[in-house]
């Protein structure tokens, strides 16, 4: 595959369902981190697909040169478009992939690439290779770096009884001291998740854990409603 090519035929899809008013909206609801054509998720969904219809997708060896490629273009739908290509190849997971998704977790970081990726990739892919959890789940708690620390937390919302509480607990414990919202708000997220599928575990846990007004809060959304 021409990878140059796939982008520009992709990218020339996006410009002309571009809407400069809605770019301007997005960008600024982003902090104007990141520039947008201004497509909204259900649009950009259907050129997406339709774009998959016409050019295919990618062999599973050139996928992270794509992504890659798909990470240097300025609009933030093109991120969309490669995280969720790389979600189409879930059943193909190799142990090497972590670090294409490590890589898009570190690039151009913020939550709305950072959470699909941590719970629809990273997730995925320690339910295939659930050794490789541990070490690297302590590596990316120690970065420093936010969004690694933040994937830590959240990568099982999915798991449900398959949550491995230990390391749950071992990340929140390590973080709930976090000033950042993003780490405390994630505390939550997991716990509130969580408690769909053990109720009374989250319970007795923010119960005995000092947690900041933000994570107690979301992690009990579910369980005092109101």
């Amino acid at each position: 595959m021409n990878t140059e090519l796939y982008v520009k035929n992709l990218t020339g899809k996006f410009s002309a369902a571009a809407n400069q008013k809605k770019s301007l909206q997005m960008s600024k609801y982003m902090k104007n981190l990141f520039d947008y054509y201004g497509i909204q998720a259900p649009l950009r969904r259907e050129i997406s697909r339709r774009f998959i219809r016409e050019e295919g997708i990618p062999e599973k060896n050139e996928l992270n040169n794509v992504i890659e490629k798909l990470w240097s273009v300025p609009q933030r739908e093109c991120q969309y478009f490669g995280m969720e290509l790389a979600a189409r190849y879930i059943k193909k997971t190799e142990r090497k992939d972590i670090e294409i998704f490590q890589w898009m977790i570190l690039h151009k970081s913020w939550w709305d690439t950072v959470d699909f990726i941590a719970v629809n990739l990273v997730g995925n892919y320690f339910l295939q290779f659930p050794e490789k959890s541990y070490p690297l789940m302590e590596k990316w708690l120690s970065s420093k770096n936010i969004w690694l620390q933040r994937s830590t937390l959240i990568f099982q919302l999915k798991y449900k009884n398959n949550t491995d509480r230990d390391l749950l607990t071992n990340q929140i414990l390590a973080l709930k001291d976090h000033k950042v919202f993003f780490i405390k708000k994630a505390i939550g997220w997991a716990l509130r998740e969580y408690s769909k599928t053990n109720p009374e575990w989250v319970k007795e846990f923010v119960e005995q854990t000092e947690l900041s007004p933000l994570s107690k809060r979301e992690a009990l959304k579910r369980l005092n409603p109101g």
